[in-house]
Order: structure tokens, then C-alpha cells, then sequence
């Protein structure tokens, strides 16, 4: 293992051996307190840009499964086609592994997607400077490249447009209600989730106009970055907000993009919300879902009109986890009811829009 040093934006260092792929690397850096699913979250689009720091001390413990497709052409245990996150930093890296799905070492699938991991680095520590500082860029340098440093930026940088598919794709043709899924860097099992449930899914890029085709409901997914580098797929909701009252639903990314065509703002968190824990109250109830979560980004809930309600709340620091249209069937949550990984509590999300598409 190669000697590195994790350098963030405000000066911070820290040093660690590099596991993975041997080539420096910079991008945002952000922590998550899941205790699994390492696989997910590395194929998860969202994290594009981003060095994933994960505070459980112990991660490649049970390896990495293989790259296989489902016959609906969806990756079967992981959340993309590729690894999305520009490097993970952990405290203690296992060369042993023991799972009886495994195919290879956590270290070899980083080796062959070309992806940086590091070891040896006091996860908690440096969540707690993030925590306090806010989430900054990093750098990470080998130690015997010193003049071999790289660049990266994280603000201003529409990843949407870098993640999401560049033409149609379909899914469960002619099976029952047709729905609409933007893809902002939508995750694997959103989309199987729609499917399982016996919907036609018709997959369009970000920023496709899809108004005129005929459909019966429409999904914004999840994706990475910042909501306001999307103002095509904004202009592109509101036009169909006012066109029809056709049911909408949104996760992630797509409660923002729904936010912003409904007027109203979004601001980024000082440290974000990633990990399988996030307490969220849903509004007028005293009812409670442990959910999984991925997000740098929140709806300012203050600055929605008056045709809207907030959905969901944070338990943890109050922000905004959904909104709900007053009257037409149109709804979101920042949450990720599909998890993979994390709790499940709130599949029904996936339900309440199929409800909504046979009203």
C-alpha cells in the first residue's frame, strides 16, 4: 500500500494508505453513518463528484458481489452501472472478506473501475471537522507524487447532465399504467420498483421534453449535485404541472426539481444527509419513518405557496423531507422510499402513486 494524505480545502491533512486504484484525486468530501451497503452507495449516481467517507470502522469485511443483469436489464445488487463516487475513505480497510455472494475484494472492484480507496483514516474524527466546518473539497496525494496534484469542482458543475441517459429506455412494455421516469441519475431499484409493481416505465433524460407523449403518471428520480444547474427539467415539470393534473411523484432530486417548479427555493445543507438512519415525521401525524438518505441539497419549505404543503419533516434539524399539492395528485420526498440499502419503512410511497394512477 502507497503512502497518501487525504488534503482538504481548509488545510486540514490526513494521512493514509491508498487501497484502491493508485491515482490522486479530488472532489467533494462528504461522510455517511451507514453501517453497510458500501456496494450501493458506490454505484449510486448521486454520489458522482464526491469522496465518499464512511464512518463505520470496518468496511470490505463481507467483499463485493459481481456485476450481473436482471432480464429487465437492471444491475442486480448494485445501484448503477459503474462505480459514481470519485473515492472512498475509510478508518480500517479488510483485505479478508467473507460472504456467501462475494466475487471479489472490495479493493479489486476499485482497482478495476479505476476508483481511489484509502485506509487509515479517523473516519469520526474527520466527520466531526466536516460536521462543524461544513462539507469542503479535498485532494488526495500520493505522498511519492507530490507534483502530481488534481483539480476538481464540485459547485457550478451540472452532474445531472453527466449521469443521466442520453436516449429512451423502456421497460415493461405494454404491461398497464404507462409512466414517465426522469432520469436525473436515477437509482437501479427506483426503477425496479416501479416495474414490480406493474407499471410500463418510459426512462427519458433529464432534460427530454416529454409533454406530449402519452402517459399516465410521471416520476422525477434522484440524482447528484445542485437542483439549480437543472432549470431545463424544471421548465419542462411546470409545463406539464400546467398542461395536465396527472399524478407526480418525486424522490431525491425530484422533490427539489418539483420544489422549484411549484416556485419555490432550495439551499444547500451545511453537511447533508447520507446515511440509513434519518427520522422523518410526516406532517399533521405523529407517525415516524427511519429512512434512507442521500442528499446536500434541501426545499426552503418557507418559500412554497399557498397550493402547497410540506409532506414530510427531519427530525433530526427540521428541514424539509417532501412536499404534497393541495389538491391534485402530486407529491414528494427527499427520503429514498426504495432504500437499497437501508429501511424499507416507506415502500408505500411506491404504492400511494399507483393508487394515484387509477383514480
Amino acid at each position: 500500500m502507497r503512502n497518501v494524505t487525504l488534503v482538504l480545502e481548509d488545510g486540514t491533512k490526513y494521512h493514509a494508505k491508498s487501497f484502491g486504484y493508485d491515482s490522486p484525486v479530488a472532489g467533494e468530501v462528504v461522510f455517511n453513518t451507514a453501517m453497510m451497503g458500501y456496494p450501493e452507495s458506490l454505484t449510486d449516481p448521486s454520489y458522482a463528484g464526491q469522496m465518499m467517507v464512511l464512518t463505520f470502522p470496518l468496511v470490505g469485511n463481507y467483499g463485493v458481489p459481481a456485476f450481473s443483469i436482471e432480464p429487465n436489464t437492471l444491475p442486480t445488487f448494485m445501484e448503477g452501472n459503474r462505480i459514481y463516487a470519485s473515492a472512498i475513505i475509510v478508518s480500517d480497510y479488510s483485505e479478508e472478506y467473507s460472504h456467501w455472494n462475494a466475487k471479489e475484494s472490495l479493493a479489486e472492484w476499485l482497482k478495476r473501475e479505476h476508483v481511489t480507496g484509502i485506509t487509515g483514516v479517523d473516519t469520526r474524527e474527520l466527520t466531526k471537522v466536516l460536521r462543524e466546518h461544513g462539507v469542503m473539497m479535498g485532494k488526495i496525494l500520493f505522498d511519492d507524487e507530490p507534483e502530481n496534484i488534481p483539480e476538481a469542482q464540485y459547485e457550478g458543475v451540472n452532474f445531472v447532465d453527466k449521469v443521466s441517459c442520453k436516449e429512451i429506455i423502456r421497460y415493461n412494455e405494454g404491461t398497464g399504467k404507462r409512466v414517465v421516469l426522469v432520469d436525473c441519475g436515477v437509482k437501479a431499484n427506483i426503477i425496479r420498483s416501479l416495474i414490480n409493481r406493474g407499471l410500463e416505465v418510459i426512462r427519458v433524460p433529464w432534460n427530454y421534453d416529454y409533454t406530449s407523449m402519452d402517459f399516465d403518471g410521471l416520476f422525477l428520480g434522484n440524482g447528484p449535485g445542485d437542483p439549480d444547474m437543472c432549470e431545463d427539467a424544471v421548465n419542462i415539470i411546470r409545463k406539464q404541472m400546467n398542461a395536465s393534473r396527472k399524478p407526480i411523484c418525486g424522490i431525491c432530486m425530484g422533490n427539489q426539481l418539483l420544489a422549484k417548479a411549484a416556485g419555490a427555493k432550495i439551499y444547500k445543507l451545511k453537511y447533508g444527509h447520507r446515511s440509513h438512519n434519518q427520522p422523518v415525521r410526516m406532517v399533521g401525524t405523529n407517525a415516524c419513518y427511519i429512512t434512507s438518505q442521500n442528499h446536500g441539497y434541501a426545499v426552503d419549505a418557507k418559500t412554497l405557496n399557498k397550493d402547497w404543503n410540506e409532506y414530510f419533516v427531519n427530525m433530526n434539524d427540521g428541514s424539509n423531507e417532501g412536499i404534497r399539492h393541495k389538491s391534485n395528485a402530486w407529491f414528494s420526498s427527499q427520503f429514498h422510499p426504495e432504500a437499497c440499502s437501508g429501511p424499507v419503512d416507506t415502500t408505500f410511497m411506491f404504492d400511494l402513486f399507483v393508487e394515484k394512477l387509477t383514480l
